[in-house]
């Protein structure tokens, strides 16, 4: 990967280290899971990664992501995706914080 958006933290933040290709950039705007991680430098410097962490974005960068999205031109890490009936389940799988990515809940179809 060229880029990793990291809000966790924690304990999976060395996988996401191991995620970055060469000169891939990790930023990270919170620590959900926890603040103090596990870091070794030889995944950071020996693949040139750059590390960036940010407090607030600008106005235009989450319409900007969301056109990156829609143009294919990133593509977010989804690691399940729920029917809205199964929010239980979801929350729960959640709750384990076993995955690396996004869930989706999908809502229900009306017709």
């Amino acid at each position: 990967m060229d880029l990793v958006v990291d809000n966790v933290a924690g304990a999976g933040f060395p996988t996401m280290l191991k995620l970055l290709k060469r000169g891939g950039r990790l930023v990270s705007s919170g620590a959900i899971a926890g603040p103090v991680v596990d870091l070794d430098m030889r995944d950071m410097y020996l693949k040139d990664v750059r590390l960036i962490g940010t407090t607030a974005w600008d106005e235009p960068v989450f319409p900007n992501l969301i056109s990156y999205i829609e143009n294919g031109e990133i593509q977010p890490l989804l690691a399940a995706a729920f029917p809205l009936e199964e929010i239980v389940a979801a929350q729960q799988l959640f709750l384990t914080k076993q995955h690396v990515g996004k869930f989706v809940l999908l809502p229900a179809h009306e017709g």
